[in-house]
């Protein structure tokens, strides 16, 4: 995806990313996408348009237009998800074309999600897809925003050492591991790990609560953060991200028990 604005390298890093999810997502999937040529496109939607497919854009390049304006372009890997508003109302529609022709891949929504909700891996894979599409509208978003105004950090990278959450603070973020390993602590007792593709802080950010335990980089982590405000929403509108939600706490409830299994056993059962 390319960005009519100068923006930075975190950009490129959660771009590759996302083109990355986009082919392990279809793969998961399992649909076969049937071709679909986009001649030249000056207004409006290109020809044959259809706000139920979903399309992936296989060769060229496909311009996101919103009042008029080029905001974004997708190129080669890239998912084409139709705008919610549709075109009730042209004025705040967004709008997709080529300057120079493509080619698609389209695949029928409903059957998409349908896979998607019923495959955990699928499931998971929407879900990362999501939080890291996310943080590159934030950043599209930054870059055309007034110098003096405070934008959110969506994206930090850590080294060996670092601590990415602490207990006791406020929970405002809600994180998704891009790359790297992590360990989970309380009270400077190690209880757990995260690796690559995880996200969590929800629970606390989910309950208002302070942080029940510190999150510290094992090795050098890639981190999203998505503000809690953005992350409920994300939960309202797409009710699979609470299903890999429900895997990553069941997965952190198991590596806890053994934990306390091996602490038993190191001690001695009375």
């Amino acid at each position: 995806m390319l960005a009519n604005a100068e923006l930075a390298q975190d950009y490129s890093i959660l771009n590759r990313q996302y083109q990355q999810l986009v082919s392990a997502l279809l793969e998961a999937v399992g649909l076969q996408g049937i071709p679909f040529e986009v001649a030249v496109t000056e207004q409006g939607n290109f020809r044959g348009f259809d706000g139920g497919q979903f399309y992936v854009v296989q060769r060229g390049s496909i311009c996101a237009r919103y009042q008029g304006k080029i905001v974004y372009t997708l190129e080669q890997g890239d998912l084409l998800l139709p705008d919610i508003v549709g075109l009730a109302d042209q004025e705040i529609t967004v709008f997709y074309g080529s300057e120079a022709g493509a080619t698609l891949h389209s695949y029928p929504a409903l059957d998409f999600m349908s896979r998607v909700f019923t495959e955990g891996e699928a499931t998971k894979l929407w879900t990362r897809l999501l939080v890291t599409y996310s943080g590159i509208m934030l950043r599209i978003t930054a870059a055309r925003t007034r110098d003096d105004t405070t934008a959110t950090p969506g994206y930090e990278e850590y080294e060996p050492g670092d601590v990415i959450i602490q207990q006791g603070e406020r929970a405002d973020y809600v994180f998704n591991m891009s790359c790297g390993v992590a360990e989970v602590l309380v009270d400077d007792v190690t209880v757990g790990r995260i690796g690559e593709g995880e996200i969590f802080g929800a629970m606390a950010a989910l309950t208002n609560a302070d942080r029940s335990a510190t999150v510290r980089a094992k090795t050098n982590c890639s981190v999203v953060k998505v503000p809690k405000e953005q992350f409920t929403e994300l939960i309202k509108n797409n009710p699979a991200t609470i299903h890999s939600l429900l895997i990553d706490m069941a997965n952190s409830i198991v590596n806890l028990n053994e934990q306390l299994v091996g602490l038993r056993g190191s001690h001695g059962v009375d």
